[in-house]
């Protein structure tokens, strides 16, 4: 049941990043995430790096509240949370913006897929007009592209 409870959280983890990105990221809270767009920050870390903590705080507690009190299922949604947390890293992070040079290009239609979307959010430097608010899942259109282009 906790291997359920763990890949149900991750998965909903995608919804919970995108309502976020979209809602709170591009509203009431831009002025975290403005630099994030208009790259005005002049240092390696910037203001929006302040929603890596805001989401690490639930991970971290779940998994302590259900590490000390044995609730299996409190545990597995905080290391579902921390998993997404990894993949959202590696994806966001290393992979399209490459703040750290580890994953530099991949042939992979679905990375190549996330990367097209990604651009196209980044496009737009206000917080209005924005698109593809997702992180691992895309719009279609995205996939098909990148599924065309592979047997050109």
């Amino acid at each position: 049941m906790n291997i359920l409870i763990f890949v149900t959280t991750f998965f909903f983890m995608e919804f919970v990043a995108w309502f976020t990105h979209k809602y709170v990221m591009h509203g009431f809270l831009w002025s975290l995430h403005e630099d994030h767009h208009t790259h005005t920050n002049p240092g390696f870390f910037e203001k929006n790096d302040a929603f890596f903590l805001i989401f690490a705080i639930p991970s971290m507690l779940t998994i302590l509240l259900g590490s000390l009190y044995g609730l299996g299922g409190l545990l597995a949604i905080g290391l579902g949370i921390l998993a997404y947390g990894i993949c959202y890293f590696l994806v966001h992070d290393v992979f399209i913006h490459q703040r750290f040079k580890w994953l530099r290009n991949s042939n992979n239609f679905y990375f190549r897929a996330i990367r097209r979307a990604h651009k196209l959010h980044h496009k737009h430097m206000g917080k209005e007009d924005g698109e593809c608010f997702g992180m691992l899942v895309v719009p279609f259109r995205h996939f098909l592209k990148e599924l065309k282009r592979n047997k050109a």
